[in-house]
C-alpha cells in the first residue's frame, strides 16, 4: 500500500480516536484555600449586626476553609429567630462566575460534619442556591433535618411544592469524616438538578445517595444563580440542637458542561 495511502489512514484513525475521546475541560472554579483565602468567594456573611467582632467566623486552615458559627449568633434577617455563617459565590482570579438559565453546571466539594452539627426539626441549610439581584431563593439546597430522633442529610428542590427531596441518606454515618458532595444543575424555573452523596473522598468513595429531578424551580430571573456554602439555621429547633459547631471544606470545584 502506497505510504501516501498509509498516512491518510493514520490521520483519520487518530482524528476518530480523538473525536471519541476528547479532554475534559478544566473546571472554571478550583480555589486553592492557602492562596486564593476568602478572595475565592464573592463574600461572606456573618455576624452581620457586628455583635461578636472578635469572632472568626471564615478561616482558612492549611488545606480547607472551616465555617464556625455559636449558639448565641444571631443573623439580622428574621427578627432574630436564625443565625448564619456562610460564603456567597465562586470568583477564579478575581472574575465571578455566573450560572446562567439553560447553562449547565457541575459542582464537586468535599466536606466534613462534627458530631456537633445536628439535624434540626426546623430549617438547617448548610448549602443553597439563590439570585443574588432579587434576593430569590433558596431554589436548591442540603438540608440537615430531623424528625424525632432520624437525622437526614437531604439535597432539596426547597422552592418546589412540597419542597420535595432530590437525595436522602442518614446523616449519622456521614458525621466526623470527610465526604463528596457533587452537584449538577441547569437553572430555570423548569431546571434541573441532580446529587450525588459520597461516604468518602476519591472518585472510589461508596454513594451514599444520590438522585436526579426535572422541573426544577432554580430561575436565574434576569441574573444568575449564586451557591452559597456555610451553616443558615433556624434557632427555633430544640436547643440541644443549636450548639456551638463548624463546618469544614475543601477542594471546591465548578465547570460548565
Amino acid at each position: 500500500m502506497p505510504k501516501s495511502v498509509l498516512h491518510s489512514l493514520a490521520v483519520a484513525a487518530l482524528a476518530v480516536f480523538g473525536a471519541a475521546a476528547p479532554a475534559q475541560a478544566a473546571p472554571l472554579w478550583h480555589p486553592d484555600p492557602a492562596t486564593d483565602g476568602l478572595r475565592a468567594f464573592e463574600g461572606i456573611e456573618a455576624d452581620r449586626g457586628h455583635h461578636h467582632p472578635d469572632r472568626e467566623y471564615v478561616a482558612v486552615e492549611g488545606d480547607h476553609y472551616r465555617f464556625s458559627i455559636w449558639k448565641d449568633d444571631r443573623d439580622t434577617t428574621g427578627g432574630g429567630d436564625r443565625q448564619r455563617t456562610e460564603s456567597k459565590g465562586m470568583v477564579q482570579n478575581g472574575i465571578a462566575l455566573e450560572m446562567h438559565d439553560g447553562e449547565a453546571w457541575s459542582l464537586s466539594y468535599e466536606m466534613f460534619m462534627p458530631a456537633t452539627l445536628h439535624g434540626t426539626s426546623k430549617f438547617t441549610h448548610i448549602f443553597q442556591t439563590k439570585t443574588p439581584s432579587t434576593n430569590g431563593g433558596p431554589w436548591v439546597t442540603l438540608d440537615l433535618t430531623r424528625s424525632g430522633g432520624k437525622e437526614v442529610l437531604s439535597a432539596r428542590a426547597y422552592a418546589n411544592s412540597g419542597s420535595p427531596s432530590i437525595a436522602a441518606t442518614d446523616l449519622a454515618p456521614l458525621r466526623d469524616k470527610w465526604i463528596t458532595i457533587e452537584w449538577t444543575f441547569t437553572p430555570g424555573s423548569k431546571g434541573k438538578a441532580a446529587c450525588v452523596v459520597r461516604a468518602g473522598t476519591g472518585p472510589g468513595a461508596p454513594v451514599a445517595a444520590q438522585g436526579s429531578m426535572a422541573g426544577v424551580n432554580i430561575p436565574g430571573q434576569g441574573d444568575y444563580v449564586r451557591p452559597k456554602w456555610g451553616i443558615y439555621r433556624s434557632v427555633e429547633s430544640a436547643s440541644s440542637d443549636i450548639l456551638d459547631t463548624y463546618l469544614l471544606f475543601r477542594n471546591y470545584t465548578a465547570a460548565r458542561k
